[in-house]
């Protein structure tokens, strides 16, 4: 069945172009067409326009596993007010996941407070999910990528540190 659709999808991409152009050069054209769909469809150009990563982010997850003696006060500065700017939203101020865009996700977002999710969850995979959003770990769409933050490890380890002492905090 599955050769026989190729076979008609193949035969249809050939036909409907002009007369004036060769059935040869049609056919190569939509199948560079069909490529190029699909190619984009798959996720191969991220939303910025460039090439989406496709090994783990290297420098964010290096920074995001270096530990606290690295972070300066000004990117945990930065890092808080990111967090009420942009995370605050949807997963709340106090990170429990209830924050006022969270009313209409499905799934909802994660609550930092959780304990099981904490140790669920690895520091570098809590950065590649700032910087590269939820589909980067398999996660929802809903989160997000911070393609900005991709350039400031410093400020996204600190923003790891932050989800990690709100868990800290709030133990349950």
């Amino acid at each position: 069945m599955g050769e026989h659709m190729t076979k008609l999808a193949l035969g249809y991409l050939c036909r409907s172009f002009p007369k004036r152009i060769s059935s040869g050069a049609k056919c190569v054209l939509r199948l560079v067409i069909v490529g190029l769909v699909i190619w984009n469809a798959t996720g191969v150009i991220s939303q910025t326009g460039t090439y989406a990563q496709t090994g783990p982010p290297t420098t964010v997850t290096m920074m995001a596993s270096s530990g606290a003696q690295d972070i300066s006060q000004d990117a945990r500065a930065a890092a808080r007010s990111m967090f009420i700017e942009r995370c605050a939203v949807c997963h709340g101020p106090n990170g429990d996941g209830t924050g006022p865009g969270a009313a209409n996700l499905n799934p909802k977002p994660t609550n930092f407070r959780n304990l099981r999710w904490q140790r669920s969850v690895t520091d570098e995979t809590i950065a590649k999910v700032i910087v590269y959003g939820g589909q980067s770990v398999g996660l929802s769409a809903s989160m997000s990528p911070n393609p900005d933050l991709e350039t400031q490890p410093k400020v996204v380890a600190a923003l790891v540190e932050h989800v990690r002492q709100i868990g800290k905090k709030h133990r349950r």
